[in-house]
């Protein structure tokens, strides 16, 4: 896992403007129904990263305009509840996602909320670039932070190990340190393996 100092990573140097995937109406990637941007590339590198390929900023297809267009008709549904970023690592691809986010908050305003996912710790960004802090300012829910293998609770709510943190954006910056999202409940226990003795 790599651990940046404030400011040393650039979008504009690393990132390709690449998209991994684009999954519109899904239920995984945040509350209610949602459409699901991956961005290409990621350098944080987290050992146990379930979605390796993606650290590529070479991967995937180039971002168009008629993907654009095609994010914007699927959120025009009623029972869409918003926008997801996530890959790769969205604030290393400010450039497609400030133009995404740009043109949902043009179109929809406040009706769709939007969620990102982060490497990045919300107190990291706070400390970061001018487009980094741009694109934080356009969400509303973070799941912040490197994953850690030596962490991974299945129990959690959205997120895959005990540091990670979903957050609320508009309170944590107006506040100035991060505020747990008002919904996030975690679970009890998990049925990933069952207890064959139990089953007997």
């Amino acid at each position: 896992m790599r651990n940046p100092q404030p400011q040393e990573w650039h979008a504009e140097k690393f990132s390709k403007q690449k998209i991994a995937d684009y999954k519109a109406f899904n239920f995984v990637d945040g509350e209610g129904v949602r459409c699901s941007l991956y961005v290409s590339g990621c350098l944080f590198a987290c050992e146990g990263c379930f979605n390796k390929a993606v650290q590529n900023f070479n991967y995937g297809q180039d971002f168009t305009p008629e993907l654009m267009e095609q994010i914007l008709v699927d959120l025009d549904h009623d029972y869409v509840q918003g926008l997801t970023l996530l890959g790769g690592e969205p604030f290393l691809n400010t450039q497609v996602c400030l133009e995404v986010v740009a043109k949902v908050r043009e179109r929809f305003g406040d009706s769709k909320d939007i969620w990102s996912w982060t490497g990045y710790t919300f107190e990291e960004l706070l400390l970061e670039t001018p487009d980094k802090l741009a694109l934080l300012e356009q969400v509303d829910v973070l799941v912040d932070g490197r994953f850690e293998l030596a962490k991974r609770n299945l129990n959690l709510q959205f997120r895959g190990s005990s540091n990670q943190r979903i957050l609320d954006v508009k309170k944590s910056l107006d506040q100035q340190k991060a505020v747990i999202w008002d919904k996030c409940v975690d679970g009890k226990q998990t049925f990933e393996q069952l207890d064959k003795q139990k089953l007997i």
